[in-house]
């Protein structure tokens, strides 16, 4: 194992990320190579920097006008330069306000600095990477997003364990999670991933169910077990109802147990309609965790992120510190809140008025993007497939059983021919 490693290894012996970092995780670090030393050379080479490949021409990086032309309002270092294989460091300072600003309650804990990875896609492989080995326990909710699965069973030959994510009276299942995490704490190590707004059904927390939810988490780490949660918090404040959570769970995790290590992944993809940009961010948090900790654990982070796409987009996360610092950028984002808002009411409107009698059952959704039809009667791959072949209609089917509907990319007023089409096709199958 390499000394930097050992190193590393050293500063987090005792803490609960000893007993959950993989075998790779304990190996790895971040090289004093190129990127380091170009780093440091950068604060301290005062007369001439000759350290990374790069071409530069009367102090700027060089480049081809037929495409500096249309970014015409960045400057070159904000264009073309390697990013920091951590991230821009502005970018990463804004990010944090960010944070603090959306959930209040982080004010004053101690957490990691936001890493850049190259969307959350990117930073949920990571860390599978960091803590996940041949046979370690993945708990999910049977209502997720099937990236998961194929990065911890695909590529890590983790055991992916679902359990009901509704119970009978349509809220979070809690008895049934404890249970799932009762029933695989044998190793005394436990991956659990949460993903609020849920996709696929579009749904949060609402605020009466954090605590009961940390409760289970507590309980399971006051009798030892080892627990990683990961929050994928990929479409964080696209909240439609007041009776939501407003915070993200990761704040409520961060601080409740030393046994719990918790990890917020989330980015501009979703929160700032950025889709392409592929830049989301990586925080951790954990009790009794001290800077030490967390610098050790960004290191191994970074050593990832560096022997896998070595930096992330650099413009990209120039433009996005340049919205971030708009005057409007606040209302801007209000204003495409207001229309999903808008889309969401319409679908909860359309569905009120087809009642009971469909086999459709719609179930919980209050924000993100999406809603889930249960059928009752009928195959959803079947009626998925009827719905794009037949009626030019797509959708995702899920399972046998599940239809996911993205009504956020749909006009409001193609609102209701969309849900007549799919309601009526739905009697088909019936």
């Amino acid at each position: 194992m390499n000394e930097l490693a050992k190193e590393l290894n050293t500063i987090l012996k005792g803490t609960v990320l000893e007993d959950l970092l993989s075998d790779m995780g304990r190996r790895f670090y971040f090289p004093k190579g190129i990127v380091a030393q170009s780093t440091e050379a950068a604060e301290h080479a005062h007369r001439f920097t000759a350290t990374i490949g790069m071409a530069k021409y009367k102090g700027k990086p060089m480049n081809l006008e037929s495409i500096r032309k249309f970014i015409p309002e960045l400057d070159p270092d904000e264009i073309f330069p390697y990013a920091p294989t951590s991230g821009s460091k502005n970018l990463r300072l804004l990010w944090k306000k960010q944070m603090i600003k959306k959930n209040p309650h982080l004010e004053g804990i101690e957490t990691s600095s936001p890493l850049v990875v190259a969307g959350i896609t990117a930073g949920i492989s990571i860390l599978a990477d960091l803590f996940t080995d041949p046979k370690d326990i993945i708990i999910i909710p049977d209502m997720f997003w099937g990236n998961y699965r194929l990065i911890f069973e695909g590529k890590k030959e983790g055991t992916v364990v679902t359990f009901p994510f509704f119970n009978e009276k349509n809220k979070l299942n809690l008895s049934a999670l404890e249970k799932a995490m009762t029933d695989n704490a044998g190793k005394g190590k436990l991956i659990l991933l949460l993903n609020f707004p849920n996709n696929p059904t579009g749904y949060a927390p609402l605020k009466d169910e954090v605590d009961p939810l940390a409760s289970v988490l507590e309980k399971a780490a006051q009798k030892g077990l080892k627990i990683l949660t990961i929050i994928d918090d990929s479409y964080y404040g696209l909240f439609y109802e007041e009776d939501i959570y407003p915070e993200s769970i990761f704040t409520r995790l961060s601080t409740l147990h030393p046994n719990i290590l918790a990890v917020k992944l989330d980015g501009a993809t979703k929160e700032d309609f950025v889709w392409g940009f592929r830049i989301g961010f990586l925080t951790y948090g954990g009790k009794g965790l001290t800077r030490d900790h967390f610098t050790a654990l960004e290191k191994k982070t970074m050593g990832l992120i560096r022997s896998s796409i070595s930096n992330c987009n650099q413009l990209g996360q120039s433009l996005l510190i340049r919205g971030l610092t708009s005057e409007t950028y606040e209302s801007e984002k209000k204003e495409n809140l207001r229309i999903l808002l808008a889309k969401y009411e319409k679908v909860k409107e359309i569905i009120k008025q087809a009642g009971e009698n469909t086999p459709l059952k719609a179930l919980p959704f209050n924000s993100g993007y999406f809603m889930c039809f249960y059928l009752e009667k009928g195959n959803a791959e079947k009626l998925r497939h009827y719905l794009l072949y037949e009626k030019g209609i797509g959708t995702i089917s899920i399972g046998e059983k599940y239809l996911r509907i993205a009504y956020a990319c749909v006009e409001l007023e193609q609102m209701e021919e969309l849900f007549n089409e799919i309601y009526k096709a739905a009697e088909i199958f019936a």
